[in-house]
């Protein structure tokens, strides 16, 4: 920069609306949002989820509703989660690789109604599934074992992929699983099938109410110290990104969003590959504790923090604010 004051005034191009909009550097669109949604047996039900306050699960039939919506608002992707009942929930989460699971039947209704209009995002991991609340098998001490947990995340991935998923998502932070996902995939024909590794996902704090929705905050024996990632450290989790990268991900998430823009920044800066984070549960629910301490205004609050995950380089980002969000982006346009 050569020009000083007052030849330069940085100020001018801020001063009206338009120049505002002629100069800036990043935008956001609901094509950037993918719809996180929590899927219940039944017919007709929606049950609101109180510590994430908004946002309820659905029976199938209004999950269908709900990507139909999605595709109106012009957001291009959802991601199922399911809530199992305790009866399907055993130590071995064998529901997980259920053809007729909760999660399978609610790909196949989106897909039989909403086509190739909408994308699907499916979660690899067996927390939703097992009576410990692990995201894996555990042995006699509670160690939750790699290999062996490696090796039904494949059958679960297969499952999901048959059923029509478009993006297989493996969250469990298990080593090696995209290797051995992404040869099972190829090896079954779903050559198009995506494979968007949680590549950097931390031992938050932020997932609380997360785990009120699927039903295994009560269930969790333990932590989760020995598979997800300290956040203390951010080297580590370019090592994560590679590795994944390396074994055949399509794209890689950051996890949590907010607190972790540094991570995502920093991976978006080393490697060439998409990369997305997701607004976590605890992060949705303190921007809605905010608005409604009268601490902020919530449209202002919930725009700004996904801009701020654009301007930080993600190429999309999981949240469940996507249809407000969305709404609020349609109207301004």
């Amino acid at each position: 920069m050569t020009a000083s004051y007052p030849a330069l005034r940085l100020r001018r191009s801020r001063a009206t609306g338009w120049s505002r909009a002629l100069h800036r550097e990043t935008m956001l669109t609901p094509a950037d949002l993918i719809w996180p949604m929590f899927v219940t047996e039944g017919t007709g039900v929606e049950h609101p989820i109180a510590s994430l306050p908004g946002v309820s699960r659905w029976s199938v039939d209004g999950i269908v509703a709900r990507a139909s919506e999605a595709v109106d608002l012009g957001i291009p992707c959802i991601a199922l989660f399911p809530h199992t009942q305790p009866d399907r929930r055993s130590e071995d989460g064998a529901e997980a690789i259920n053809p007729d699971n909760l999660m399978c039947r609610a790909i196949r209704a989106v897909r039989d109604e909403c086509g190739d209009r909408i994308g699907i995002l499916t979660d690899v991991a067996l927390d939703p599934y097992t009576a410990h609340g692990q995201d894996g098998l555990v042995d006699d001490g509670g160690y939750v074992l790699n290999d062996e947990t490696v090796a039904v995340l494949v059958d679960q991935a297969i499952n999901q992929a048959e059923a029509g998923a478009d993006i297989i998502a493996p969250s469990d932070m298990m080593d090696g699983r995209v290797k051995a996902i992404r040869m099972a995939l190829e090896m079954g024909g779903h050559h198009n099938v995506q494979i968007m590794a949680y590549a950097a996902k931390y031992a938050s704090a932020f997932y609380g109410p997360f785990r009120d929705a699927v039903g295994s905050s009560g269930l969790l024996k333990g932590d989760k110290k020995s598979y997800q990632m300290d956040p203390a450290n951010s080297e580590e989790a370019l090592r994560e990104v590679a590795l994944d990268i390396a074994e055949g991900a399509d794209s890689v998430m950051v996890k949590p969003g907010l607190p972790y823009l540094d991570i995502v920044a920093k991976v978006k800066a080393r490697f060439e590959v998409p990369v997305f984070a997701y607004q976590v549960s605890g992060e949705y629910a303190m921007i809605e504790a905010a608005a409604a301490a009268g601490a902020g205004d919530r449209d202002a609050l919930v725009l700004e923090t996904l801009l701020a995950f654009k301007r930080a380089g993600c190429t999309g980002i999981l949240t469940y604010h996507a249809a407000h969000a969305a709404r609020l982006l349609n109207a301004g346009s």
